[in-house]
């Protein structure tokens, strides 16, 4: 069976609050794009091995144990006795770019799990078990667009659609790590909730939605302001970080002309 693991973005970005486990709580848009992986998951009737695990495209570092893929095969696992599989896994979304391509593939490993052996989970059985992998995990089981709080496991499906707008995605050669996105944090509840800014024009959102890790972040790194000073150069509606980034997406009337020098580009009409 396959199936193809999107992307999305964020729109807008407010940590609210440091939790007593560590945690923030924030609050955020997702919302999904058609950018994607190929994800193959089929059962092997040749092997007594609980996994056999491959990849192309992107490659992908690291020990396959923590493989957000596998790691949902082995959640399913404590659970359900699944027979052995072989798992494929074409890699096109970039790591590190804040748009969820890790957590994508593993919520769609959950749910063509699934499918292929009939499990029964409902819907938010899946949400549960996407989860406990990770915070973002759960919003690709809804794949709508959607408010989310809590840690962005609370999810609340709202009406938005983007459609008829242009896309640009663009993804310097930047790392910026979970530490260093935070460093420059102080959480303090919102001027503006998303939640009731989303609902205003589009061509409000400049001055009513924001990403909280921007200000450091770019202030940090060069190459990411000036990815959005030259979306807005172009005549974006709206541009922004997504997530601590490093990607910065630009929402256009039209399809600009953008060409950025040692950046991964990616743009789509939505």
């Amino acid at each position: 069976m396959i199936c193809f693991p999107n992307a999305k973005i964020n729109i807008g970005l407010n940590i609210t609050e440091k939790r007593k486990d560590g945690y923030h709580n924030l609050e955020t848009v997702f919302y999904p794009i058609t950018l994607c992986d190929s994800l193959e998951i089929i059962e092997n009737k040749e092997s007594n091995e609980p996994y056999i695990w491959s990849s192309s495209g992107l490659v992908i570092d690291g020990d396959t144990k923590d493989n957000l893929c596998i790691k949902a095969l082995l959640k399913l696992k404590e659970d359900f006795d699944i027979p052995p599989i072989k798992i494929h896994l074409h890699k096109v979304i970039p790591f590190g770019a804040g748009i969820g391509g890790g957590s994508a593939d593993a919520a769609f490993t959950l749910s063509t799990i699934n499918t292929l052996f009939k499990l029964g989970l409902s819907k938010d059985e899946l949400i549960a078990y996407a989860a406990k992998i990770g915070a973002d995990c759960a919003f690709f089981i809804l794949n709508k667009s959607c408010f989310a709080s809590g840690i962005g496991e609370k999810l609340q499906a709202i009406d938005l659609n983007l459609q008829g707008y242009h896309l640009v995605l663009i993804k310097p050669n930047v790392h910026i790590s979970t530490a260093e996105a935070f460093s420059g944090i102080t959480p303090q509840k919102p001027k503006h909730p998303i939640k009731d800014a989303i609902n205003e024009p589009l061509e409000n959102w400049t001055t009513l939605i924001s990403n909280d890790f921007e200000p450091g972040i770019l202030n940090a790194h060069p190459d990411i302001k000036a990815i959005k000073e030259e979306f807005y150069n172009q005549g974006a509606i709206y541009a922004s970080m997504t997530g601590s980034g490093a990607a910065v997406y630009g929402i256009f009337k039209d399809k600009p002309e953008i060409k950025m020098k040692d950046c991964y580009v990616w743009q789509t009409d939505l």
